[in-house]
């Protein structure tokens, strides 16, 4: 009960020290238990990696970067946070879509731009992600994520499982990744508008914008545009609502349809290059190297520039056991692109599995401080490894071990093999029963998946806290494979309290993995 009102006070006083805030667009109240200063940090922290993860930044006409920032600083400074660090990019990402991070961190893909008509409509794009973060609905979201994350722990401080803490832990969660609900989207569509009217742009194109998402929605590139949707779902009610409020504003504003179309000329120009990469990546799925080839062998002829065609290349290559040329393309693609995690990391493990380990370190670690990635983290714990750093090969493991799938299998299973040596006991379990004669009786589990030798079992008697006598050593023959389970009769005894087991303790404090 203790721990109940403990946790229930705290949950009071986060509440009463956060307090209600005004939300800058709208002139509401709003809880929050993220500041604006918070915002601002994750954002910034989020960003570049965020980038990495999508396709990093397009890079074959800078211009293009230019531009897009340009209108969406020009969009900025009329809203209803100006004061943001605002940064807009196009990222290198055939995938219509739009985001913004916390504290106004946005990125539009390639693929959105390709769809687009004006500038108004770029506008409405920009305008739209501009309120997500002047309107700290990622905040906003995030908060919902901490309250049900507090509730959870009360609930387990009912039940004596813990106490309520690791708030300030949660403020990094990706809860800015979370779709917006339906209030959200329209709070965006409208203030958005009003933003687009102050820059000087036609808020007919934020209408426009949405009759053509409803549009795509309704047809066959409902797949394709899933990405878009999920984060932004299309509805007429969007399309009613923006033509209502565009209504209200004067009929006139700029479109620059010529400009737009100049700017992303490009883009435009090298799209059946990205068509044809889509093509080769489908084909590398269906274990069709020959033909990706072909398809990237196009893409090329019309973009040379391009990393991406090269490092699918190289992967191509890879499957129909050419490694040398597999190995050039991987090095083409970063010659092209040295600023994008995946050809470092592509190369990486192309060097790692011709042993070629200096290289292939060298590699990884340039993609680690791209991106961090699972696969990266376990290569390189192999990598230290095998040179004897077990300590910075654990630390590489632990990274692995988080994520989920084989890459986690993997780097879980190697972890044990390593850290089973230096703490036996947090790998195999041990317990104590009282056979029917009187003697201690210990049940081993070994919980990893490696097969272990050499045990030696701790088994002290207690008196309350206090150690009574010498301990008891028990060496266990044989191997304990993963996940088996084991029972072994032991020379204490015969013990005349059936309660006896209960002033012994076993510890497992010597173990090692066999085969290594």
């Amino acid at each position: 009960m203790k721990l109940i009102l403990r946790s229930l006070a705290l949950l009071a006083f986060v509440t009463l020290l956060a307090g209600c805030a005004v939300n800058p667009v709208t002139g509401e109240q709003q809880f929050s238990l993220v500041s604006p200063q918070q915002e601002v940090a994750i954002g910034a922290k989020q960003y570049l990696p965020a980038q990495q993860s999508q396709g990093g930044r397009y890079y074959i006409d800078p211009g293009v970067q230019t531009y897009i920032n340009e209108v969406g600083q020009k969009l900025a400074r009329v809203s209803d946070r100006s004061q943001l660090p605002y940064e807009f990019v196009v990222l290198n990402n055939s995938v219509p879509n739009a985001w913004a991070l916390p504290g106004g961190k946005i990125a539009v893909n390639r693929g959105l731009l390709i769809l687009l008509e004006d500038e108004s409509q770029l506008a409405a794009v920009l305008a739209h992600e501009i309120v997500h973060a002047a309107a700290r609905h990622s905040a906003s979201q995030m908060t919902r994520g901490m309250l049900a994350g507090i509730g959870l722990q009360v609930l387990g401080a009912a039940s004596g499982q813990n106490e309520l803490g690791g708030l300030a832990a949660q403020l990094g969660t990706s809860a800015w990744m979370a779709h917006y609900g339906r209030s959200a989207e329209l709070e965006s569509d409208a203030y958005g508008m009003d933003y687009m009217v102050r820059a000087g742009y036609d808020p007919f194109g934020a209408v426009k914008l949405q009759e053509k998402f409803v549009e795509l929605a309704r047809g066959k590139q409902q797949d394709f545009m899933s990405a878009l949707f999920a984060s932004h779902p299309p509805s007429q009610e969007r399309v009613t609502a923006n033509l209502a409020k565009a209504r209200t504003y004067p009929a006139s504003g700029l479109q620059n349809r010529e400009h737009f179309a100049k700017q992303i000329s490009r883009i435009k120009h090298d799209q059946p290059a990205y068509e044809a990469q889509n093509n080769a990546m489908k084909a590398l799925l269906e274990k069709a190297p020959r033909k990706a080839l072909n398809h990237l062998d196009e893409a090329i002829s019309l973009q040379p520039r391009e990393g991406r065609f090269w490092e699918l290349r190289g992967h191509a290559w890879k499957m129909l056991g050419k490694q040398s040329k597999a190995t050039q393309a991987f090095s083409t693609a970063i010659s092209k692109n040295p600023d994008y995690f995946s050809h470092h990391l592509a190369l990486g493990i192309q060097n790692f599995e011709q042993n070629k380990m200096v290289a292939a370190e060298r590699d990884l670690i340039k993609s680690r401080q791209l991106l961090p990635t699972p696969i990266s983290s376990l290569y390189l714990g192999d990598i230290a490894a095998a040179k004897g750093d077990n300590q910075a090969a654990i630390t590489y493991y632990r990274e692995a071990a988080a994520t989920v799938g084989e890459v986690g299998r993997q780097a879980k299973d190697k972890l044990a093999s390593l850290e089973i040596a230096a703490a036996p006991n947090h790998y195999i379990s041990t317990g104590l029963t009282i056979t029917e004669d009187g003697y201690l009786q210990l049940h081993m589990h070994n919980k990893s998946a490696n097969d272990v030798s050499g045990m030696v079992v701790q088994i002290s008697e207690f008196i309350g806290s206090s150690v009574t006598g010498p301990a008891s050593y028990i060496e266990v023959k044989g191997i304990l494979k993963g996940g088996q389970q084991r029972v072994l009769r032991t020379r204490i005894g015969p013990l005349q309290d059936t309660n006896a087991a209960n002033r012994y303790r076993s510890l497992v404090i010597k173990a090692r993995t066999t085969g290594l």
